[in-house]
């Protein structure tokens, strides 16, 4: 009895899912600029729809910044604590913590199918980097380059080096 009413739960959790997914479609189809951004957004390797939707939605001004106001806004800068000769560690702190939680995922897909992220990941780890803070590293430049992206119009593409 349990597993059949386990089971029917599931089921209707798919159900719910599929239609949220194919209601933010059609709100994204329908917008031209929405669709243009997404199509960006999703054009970097461990960015997918739903990223990119969460990403749009909680960063609406992605594409009109610095790289550093970008990842100050997302919650993604390192923040230093130090008062006089005392210096603590760096922090990431503020900004939006939704962007974080949906960038975080994505951002460990990124470091095994981005070459560009994935070489960023590798750099810090055998620089002797913690992978809590090699990951962070690379969500950060996940929001930076999706903000270059949308400032200048264009797709991911590989970079050549």
């Amino acid at each position: 009895m349990l597993i059949r009413q386990t089971k029917r739960r599931l089921n209707q959790i798919e159900h719910d899912l599929s239609q949220i997914e194919k209601a933010i479609d059609a709100i994204v189809s329908e917008n031209e600029d929405l669709r243009v951004r997404s199509d960006i957004l999703t054009s970097i390797p461990g960015i997918a729809k739903v990223t990119a939707c969460a990403i749009l939605t909680d960063l609406p001004e992605l594409g009109h910044l610095s790289g550093k106001q970008a990842a100050a806004l997302a919650g993604l800068a390192p923040m230093s604590k130090q008062s006089g000769a005392w210096r603590g560690k760096e922090r990431i702190q503020s900004g939006r913590a939704d962007v974080r939680r949906a960038i975080y995922l994505p951002a460990i897909v990124a470091t095994r199918y981005n070459p560009d992220m994935k070489a960023k990941y590798e750099h810090l780890i055998s620089a002797g980097k913690c992978k809590k803070l090699a990951i962070t590293a690379v969500m950060r430049k996940l929001i930076v380059t999706a903000n270059a992206l949308l400032r200048d119009q264009r797709k991911w593409t590989q970079d050549p080096a």
